[in-house]
């Protein structure tokens, strides 16, 4: 019997083992209590309550404006529609960078008022003191290398991160050292195929990858992206499962229509 069909809740050493025999991990974004409920109940390996909030919640056009009040608010919700899944939080900008004390009250923070059971971080050695700060309150953390949106005014653009020697070599050596420090497994975003699988094969922990190929040891995308309620954002990597924009819009113009008519509510539909 597989790992994934046999546990009754994940925990960051189940990954492990899943990938240990090559069981692929599957992680979507989750922000509310609804939808969580159901990733949860269909078998989600990891909920990341991701800092794409901002975009997919809030309607900023970047991460950088969610506040750690908003992620802790977003992470409770979650966490009380989970049985099953691990629930991993981002910490938003501005909470760990050059502050390795401020990392650790963040992630705490996240911890006691969300009852989720990890955090990730975007960065490799620039923000190793953080995550060995976080590490050393017993918090796992989840690191996040390539394309980090964090950092998008210093990348000026959303292209393919790591595609020449020096970052990729880079890339390498950040990965080694998160792994080092005690991450327990890793996002690789938008990276080349190969890049990916270097990585991942180089790792003793699992890799999830967004637009980093095949190789790595899970995928994730953003819920919204993944359902097709967003319809700006059409990167190469992202496959939609379905046209929920569609389906709302239709469903929403057929109440409207019902409801000028007159044919909503009928006599079955009152009391």
């Amino acid at each position: 019997m597989s790992i994934h069909s046999s546990v009754r809740k994940v925990t960051t050493h189940v990954l492990h083992e899943m990938k240990l025999k090559g069981e692929k991990i599957a992680m979507l974004t989750g922000y509310d209590f609804s939808l969580a409920r159901i990733l949860d109940q269909a078998g989600v390996d990891i909920i990341l309550v991701g800092d794409s909030a901002s975009n997919v919640m809030a309607g900023y056009e970047t991460t950088l404006p969610i506040t750690l009040d908003n992620m802790i608010y977003h992470a409770a919700s979650v966490v009380r529609a989970t049985s099953r899944a691990l629930v991993v939080v981002d910490l938003p900008f501005g909470t760990y960078q050059g502050n390795s004390r401020e990392a650790l009250a963040s992630a705490i923070r996240i911890m006691k008022e969300t009852g989720a059971s990890a955090v990730k971080l975007e960065g490799g050695q620039e923000i190793i003191e953080s995550v060995e700060r976080i590490l050393s309150a017993g918090i796992p953390v989840m690191g996040h290398l390539g394309l980090t949106p964090q950092s998008i005014h210093k990348f000026g653009t959303y292209v393919v991160r790591a595609t020449d020697d020096d970052e990729a070599k880079k890339l390498v050596e950040d990965a080694k050292k998160l792994e080092a420090t005690g991450c327990f497994a890793i996002v690789l975003e938008k990276i080349p195929a190969n890049l990916g699988e270097k990585v991942s094969k180089m790792l003793r922990i699992p890799t999830i990858g967004i637009g980093a190929g095949s190789s790595a040891d899970g995928q994730v995308l953003v819920i919204h992206d993944m359902l097709g309620i967003t319809q700006e954002f059409s990167p190469r990597f992202l496959r939609r499962y379905h046209n929920l924009n569609a389906e709302i819009t239709g469903a929403v113009k057929a109440y409207i229509e019902d409801v000028r008519s007159g044919d909503f509510p009928n006599e079955r539909e009152q009391y």
